[in-house]
């Protein structure tokens, strides 16, 4: 699968499509509806996972038939994460039949792959998934008492089945077995072998670890463990001894089976020895004092459950390694080379083609290109990404210059620390993650990036609120928290022009870390500026009157200019500013409050420790008294829902925003603005000397006129 040249956007990437509404529960009940995908069969008949008891071994290989239906036929409508789900239809099965939810807890690893769990669980009205009222995406414990960690990060099931184990212990369940559901993809994450490196050490509880071994993350799974882990999935000996020993036993019933998993063991120490195939060594699990149970076929569901009851008997950590497909069963995600439709918008299920009404430029094309670009020009730019080269735009690049992208796995520490080493080489180099993966990194952006002042820049994707993936999806803390790291310079375009520029200017930093953020989904309009300040300060609108001043961050902007015409209907006059480069504040934004009797601004990041707040300090540091409000969100997790459907929430939709700020020129509303011919207050100039004037007189600067918005 390739990027679209021209949207950006994914070939089975869409517009989701708006469903009816639904129950927060998801009950099978709530499913049957004329014309939206219901279950039938067998799977009508699940309402919890002992229901899964009675089936015999027939009926459960009807029942993951049944299942990867009614998952292509519910995803296509709605969009999700389809093939991690149709990669793991049988091992879920058998981790349900084996083990007692929610007696035994069971952690998924991201979560993403926990579709089947839901349904086996009793949540099958997929009409409205990932859609505000609808099942979320990932587990949620507001829907059922199955589902335990809600986080997507990846890396972090180990660290949450190590202390639930403990905790169990400590409480003397021992009859309560913790299973951890974890990708390879996420054993290239740090937080795993931390993880590790405990429950080895404290080998007493009842923890079963399964990892869903199927080569990718997003992508191919890169780096020394994901070789490693390869040569166990495809050693060609073992393959072959596996398999024709299990043909022989099988034909004996059940003493055979039973024979079978025994001698599995002794195969899998031969291939384990030093001797074996020219000295390599595969006892990586079993030299960390870890039981090891593998390799097992997860789309065999029998053999997952003789692995899986096996590993709970053991009563201590085991390691079972479950071989599995992504997009199992559905020609057109194994056809996809790139991901496997790992994450899909609305497609035609039987076809895998996107269905699209609108087909937009993304920011995530507009950075791709002029990274690629500026690669061109500049040797000494350097791209790094965190398993998501595809997702955040840095595959074109990858393509034309490979050995200058790097992959470093689900390990954004690393990747940070590295881009700080890189940095000392003589290298720019970019990282490029999604806004809420940067959390995980904070402690390197401050202490190995800007302490040593080293040219990195770090571009944001799916900043502020992304929506439909959930709360630890959005992007909404990057404002807030990066703008504490010392000598940081951050960016938000408006549009895909002052992207491209921004970036540009970002490369030319050489003193400290730069950020540019944006957020998901089609790149704005252009929004071109009236003029710009000597300190690169966009003025996008500006009346006669100067009764407010709009101080607009990145994508907010086109709110900014609506929410200034209806100002101007009601008699109040606007100007509207861009900054562009809203950390440090820009001294003419801080000098413009001076000459209007209000100051607003509008973010899409947390109120508190927000831009807004920034400006509001440097003004009093200046002696300006004018009243500033901040527009933005609260520091509150957010549920699924469409980006507008959230922003309209928290009252940063246009109309809201309008009616606030009218109260407040009414003097109906704190802070309420300064009376109309009342002289600011301020204890410095208002320009000093060389500096810009735009604001500084009563009237507009010559040959630049008074703007309509």
């Amino acid at each position: 699968m390739t990027q679209n040249a021209s949207t950006g956007a994914m070939p089975h990437e869409s517009v989701p499509a708006a469903g009816a509404g639904t129950s927060r529960s998801g009950r099978a009940e709530d499913a049957a509806r004329p014309g939206l995908p219901a279950p039938g069969g067998l799977l009508a008949s699940i309402r919890g996972p002992r229901d899964l008891d009675r089936l015999d071994h027939a009926q459960l290989e009807q029942l993951a038939r049944e299942i990867r239906e009614f998952l292509v036929s519910a995803v296509a409508r709605t969009g999700g994460h389809l093939g991690p789900n149709l990669g793991v239809v049988e091992t879920t099965i058998a981790v349900h039949r084996v083990f007692h939810s929610p007696h035994d807890p069971i952690v998924f690893d991201t979560g993403h792959q926990s579709y089947v769990h839901k349904l086996l669980t009793g949540r099958q009205d997929f009409t409205r998934l990932r859609q505000r009222g609808g099942l979320a995406g990932y587990p949620q414990r507001a829907e059922s008492e199955h589902d335990i960690v809600e986080s997507s990060h990846a890396s972090s099931s180990l660290s949450w089945a190590d202390g639930i184990s403990r905790a169990l212990t400590l409480r003397g369940q021992t009859d309560r077995t913790v299973v951890a559901m974890i990708g390879d993809g996420a054993l290239t994450g740090g937080m795993v072998w931390e993880a590790i490196n405990n429950i080895s050490d404290a080998n007493d509880r009842r923890l079963v670890i399964i990892v869903n071994d199927n080569g990718r993350s997003y992508a191919p799974t890169i780096g020394g463990m994901a070789r490693y882990m390869n040569e166990i999935r495809t050693h060609a000996g073992y393959d072959r001894a596996y398999r024709a020993s299990r043909r022989l036993f099988s034909r004996l019933g059940r003493p055979g089976r039973f024979l079978f998993n025994s001698v599995r063991g002794g195969l899998h120490g031969l291939l384990r020895s030093p001797s074996w195939q020219h000295g390599q060594d595969y006892a990586l699990f079993s030299n960390l004092d870890i039981k090891y149970i593998g390799p097992v076929d997860g789309h065999d569901i029998r053999a997952m459950e003789i692995a899986l009851r096996q590993a709970k008997r053991y009563g201590h950590p085991v390691i079972v390694h479950a071989i599995t497909q992504k997009g199992r069963g559905y020609e057109p995600a194994r056809a996809d080379v790139a991901d496997q439709f790992h994450a899909i918008g609305r497609i035609d299920p039987d076809t895998g083609r996107p269905i699209s009404s609108v087909r937009a430029i993304t920011w995530t094309a507009v950075f791709s290109d002029e990274m690629l670009a500026q690669a061109r020009r500049r040797p000494d730019v350097v791209g790094i990404t965190a398993a998501m080269r595809i997702p955040v735009g840095l595959d074109a690049m990858a393509q034309a210059f490979p050995d200058r992208v790097i992959d470093v796995g689900i390990a954004e520490e690393h990747a940070v620390a590295s881009a700080a080493g890189l940095a000392f080489g003589g290298m720019h180099p970019v990282v490029a993650v999604y806004a809420t993966f940067l959390n995980r990194a904070f402690d390197q952006v401050l202490m190995d990036v800007a302490l040593h002042r080293a040219p990195v820049t770090f571009v944001l994707d799916r900043a502020g609120l992304t929506g439909p993936d959930g709360a630890s999806h959005n992007g909404q803390w990057d404002l807030s928290t990066l703008q504490l790291v010392p000598g940081i310079r951050i960016a938000a375009p408006r549009d895909a022009d002052t992207l491209r520029e921004e970036l540009a200017e970002a490369l030319d930093h050489a003193d400290g870390p730069t950020v540019l953020r944006y957020p998901k989904g089609a790149v704005a309009p252009p929004t071109p500026a009236l003029t710009r300040t000597d300190d690169g300060v966009d003025v996008l609108c500006r009346h006669a009157t100067r009764d407010v001043l709009i101080v607009a961050i990145g994508a907010m902007a086109g709110t900014a200019l609506e929410v200034a015409r209806s100002l101007h209907a009601q008699g109040v006059g606007t100007t509207v500013v861009d900054p562009r480069w809203v950390v440090p504040v820009p001294r003419s934004v801080v000098l413009a409050a001076a000459s209007h009797r209000l100051v607003v601004t509008i973010e899409d990041g947390l109120r508190v420790g927000g831009i807004g707040t920034r400006i509001r300090q440097d003004m009093r540091d200046a002696g300006i008294d004018t009243g500033l409000t901040e527009f933005g969100l609260a520091d509150r997790f957010f549920e699924h829902a469409t980006r507008d459907e959230l922003l309209e929430e928290v009252g940063l939709d246009a109309p809201a925003i309008t009616r606030q700020v009218l109260d407040m020129v009414l003097g109906l509303k704190v802070p309420k603005a300064r009376p109309v011919g009342e002289e600011p207050f301020t204890a410095a100039p208002v320009c000093a000397p060389g500096e810009s004037r735009l604001y500084g007189t009563g009237q507009p600067d010559p040959g630049s006129p008074a703007g309509v918005c």
